[in-house]
């Protein structure tokens, strides 16, 4: 089902060498998990709940049965194991039993010889409900007169309050701006759909192909759910389209296992685009109440913050996605006293979880728009404001934790305020170039230019005290004459260039060109997840510390000193080296639940942006010139994939300003496709300026530094900022809609 990667390309650490599946990718080729298959395969389909919140009365599926070609129709009463699920708090049911909690919520599962068969017992299946007013608003949600979603939480609909308190608790300033604001919805828009190939095996167990950003996580959970041990849940990763947070929680990972452990057959599932969108968990909304104080020169005084995030209806990353907004949830910034209170909450709308920039996102549009607006009653010069404040090596966060590696704040700031501006719109007009492009709304007339600075700060690794380590097993040998290293990890590639990375340190370390990335499974140990800009940094160290002690052995058998001095295929012989290696980044702490003070994360991560933005102010159409970037990394272990992923999160950042929103309402979405759903295609995306600073974190393999997500948050504010100095528009929300700029709303 899935196969090595082998390349003899040549790259090494610094390199950017050509990805070994970056041809079968361009060309069509590139096996995704929605093309896998199997002889004898039954197809899947899921029965979804149409309503919110509602009290389920019976369940009849008898017709579904009674359809030729349908082999299993499977409900609650027919998980084998426990009936619920959750990446970090089980709160979830494999298929919902007396209660749905949002629109979407599958109830049962069906088995059949065609797609179409399936879906039209999906069709027949009768569920006879009592339909509930859902909670839909996180502020009602909040308050006592609101229905408790989840009865056995104690702390009600809150899934987590997390509070930072640090310096005086009353302090005073000469200037203090005030705000609020809000963030919509944003889907994570990856373009493979959700899909797997669950086959039965001989030993009662099940092997299950996915495309998942976390094996070891899924396993577990779809052990529990089917009732079987670890081992006989396997798991193996298929080609991945796309993740950016949302394969972290489980979709159709226990559906299509219980189908084919049910029928003894193999069984797909694949979701379409607007199934995808109920499938998946999406970026938390958020309230963003912000008070920041000041002296008379710009020196930062206090930030007082209440945030509140729309969990939706269960917990998925909530919990994480809190501390992370409310640990970054003043900037990178020197502030002496912080008082933030962030709370992700239950409600009836879609679950919400891991997307790219974890909260920190969400945090920026608040933080950033405030220094803005300070600087504004200031009179100060918005770039100067955030210079004066800016994080530096050795400043302390609001948590007490202090940055020991470099944050150059300051400088990625100054480098993009000193760029170049591009020139003004050419004469005559060319209509690419305007807002409304060729639609020919307009030939520069209303069209107004505008500049805008956003920062950000991220956390890299998993934090708060979280066992975080990945596994790397390294083999060395003589094939065909020539020495060979296989690397066998279950990272998963989902697009970062994970696959490519591991050569170019294997090529490194042993000084072999010919590199064989074995598939990632779960019979060797976690890798942990492929998010929270983590992979580089620990399956990265994970691979060089394999690496390391296989090296250390062919020198001891060798007697030498360096591989350099050595002809490998004389000294192996047929011998096999292999060292498998479990690899840890330095520890962190949990947050004191009163005060939020702690070492709690491993790593942080900056990125500053300028935005150039030409805007019709009569009509609300925005056009984004230029985006321009810097951006330490560390050490730019892949030159041309760190700038990838620089231009990729920059334009996610983009979407969010402009453009990308879940519509939903009254619990319900009503844009469900890439019709109604918009994300930036080429045309959107401007070009960009981009600086890479590689300024070495001490304590991180290579020195390297999380890429991935710091230019999606600080993208957001700067484009949004720029909308604000072209039009005088407080814009207040995201994404930023015609209304909004020409003052028919907000």
């Amino acid at each position: 089902m899935t196969t090595a990667l082998t390349t003899t390309v040549t790259g090494r650490i610094g390199d950017s060498p050509v990805r070994p599946d970056g041809a079968l990718k361009v060309r069509g080729e590139f096996a995704y998990s929605s093309d896998l298959w199997a002889d004898e395969m039954l197809w899947g389909a899921t029965l979804r709940s149409p309503h919110p919140y509602a009290t389920i009365k019976s369940i009849d599926i008898s017709a579904a049965l009674a359809l030729p070609g349908v082999s299993a129709v499977l409900t609650h009463d027919d998980v084998p194991g426990d009936n619920i699920y959750g990446l970090e708090h089980p709160d979830q049911p494999v298929l919902a039993a007396t209660v749905v909690r949002y629109q979407g919520e599958p109830i049962a599962v069906v088995a059949a010889d065609h797609p179409e068969t399936a879906r039209r017992a999906v069709d027949r299946i009768v569920v006879d409900y009592e339909v509930h007013d859902p909670v839909t608003d996180p502020e009602v949600a909040l308050t006592a007169a609101a229905p408790v979603l989840h009865p056995d939480n104690p702390a009600g609909n809150v899934v987590r309050h997390v509070r930072i308190r640090r310096g005086e608790p009353n302090p005073t300033a000469d200037v203090v701006v005030t705000g609020e604001y809000t963030v919509g919805m944003q889907d994570q828009a990856f373009l493979g759909p959700e899909s797997g190939l669950a086959v039965p095996a001989e030993d009662g167990g099940v092997d299950l192909y996915i495309a998942t950003q976390w094996l070891h996580v899924d396993q577990k959970q779809v052990a529990r759910a089917l009732g079987l041990p670890a081992e006989k849940v396997r798991l193996h990763l298929a080609g991945v389209g796309g993740a950016f947070g949302a394969r972290e929680d489980l979709s159709m990972q226990v559906h299509a296992c219980m189908l084919a452990l049910h029928t003894l057959k193999p069984v797909k599932l694949v979701y379409g685009r607007e199934e995808s969108f109920f499938g998946h968990v999406h970026r938390h909304p958020a309230v963003l109440r912000y008070e920041h104080g000041a002296t008379s020169d710009g020196d930062l005084v206090y930030v007082r913050a209440e945030i509140l995030l729309d969990g939706g209806a269960y917990a998925s990353t909530t919990s994480a996605v809190s501390a992370n907004a409310a640990t970054l949830g003043v900037g990178p910034y020197r502030v002496p006293n912080v008082s933030v209170d962030c709370r992700g909450m239950y409600t009836n709308n879609p679950p919400c979880g891991a997307m790219r920039g974890f909260g920190a996102v969400q945090a920026a549009f608040g933080y950033e728009s405030q220094m803005d607006k300070l600087a504004a009653a200031l009179r100060m010069d918005p770039v100067e404001l955030r210079i004066r404040n800016a994080l530096a090596e050795g400043d302390t966060m609001p948590t007490g934790q202090v940055i020991d590696s470099p944050a150059p704040v300051a400088e990625l700031l100054e480098r993009v305020r000193d760029k170049p501006l591009p020139p003004p719109v050419a004469t005559p007009v060319d209509l690419r170039e305007m807002p409304g492009g060729v639609s020919n709304t307009t030939h520069g007339e209303g069209v107004v230019r505008g500049v805008g600075y956003g920062v950000g700060i991220k956390n890299v690794c998993f934090s708060e005290g979280f066992d975080d380590y990945s596994t790397a097993r390294v083999r060395l040998e003589v094939i065909g004459g020539e020495p060979v290293v296989s690397v066998h990890t279950a990272a998963a590639e989902v697009g970062q260039g994970l696959v490519t990375l591991q050569a170019q340190i294997a090529r490194t370390e042993l000084g072999v060109q010919r590199v064989t990335i074995q598939p990632a499974d779960t019979s060797i140990g976690s890798a942990g997840s492929s998010s929270a800009s983590r992979q580089s940094y620990v399956t990265g160290g994970a691979v060089r510390a394999a690496c390391e002690a296989v090296r250390a052995e062919v020198l001891e058998l060798a007697g030498a000193a360096s591989l350099d001095e050595l002809d490998l295929v004389e000294v192996l012989g047929d011998r096999v080296v292999e060292r498998t290696v479990q690899w840890r980044h330095r520890p962190t702490e949990g947050l004191d639940p009163l005060t939020g003070q702690g070492n709690a994360h491993v790593q942080y991560a900056f990125a500053a942006h300028r935005a150039v933005v030409d805007v019709d102010v009569e009509l609300g159409l925005v056009r984004v010139v230029e985006l321009a970037c810097a951006q330490d990394v560390g050490r730019a272990m892949n030159p041309d994939a760190v700038l990838g992923q620089i231009q990729g999160g920059s334009a996610q950042g983009l979407g969010l300003a402009v453009m990308e929103e879940i519509q939903v309402v009254d619990g319900k979405i009503r844009n469900p496709s890439f019709t109604d759903y918009l994300i930036p295609t080429v045309l959107d995306m401007p070009p960009m300026s981009i600086d890479v600073l590689e300024l070495a974190d001490p304590h991180a393999p290579y020195g390297l530094r999380g890429v991935g997500e710091p230019p999606t948050i600080s993208s957001t504010p700067a484009i949004v900022a720029a909308i604000r100095a072209a039009t005088g528009r407080a814009l207040t929300r995201i994404p930023v809609r015609p209304e909004h700029i020409v003052g028919h709303v907000g």
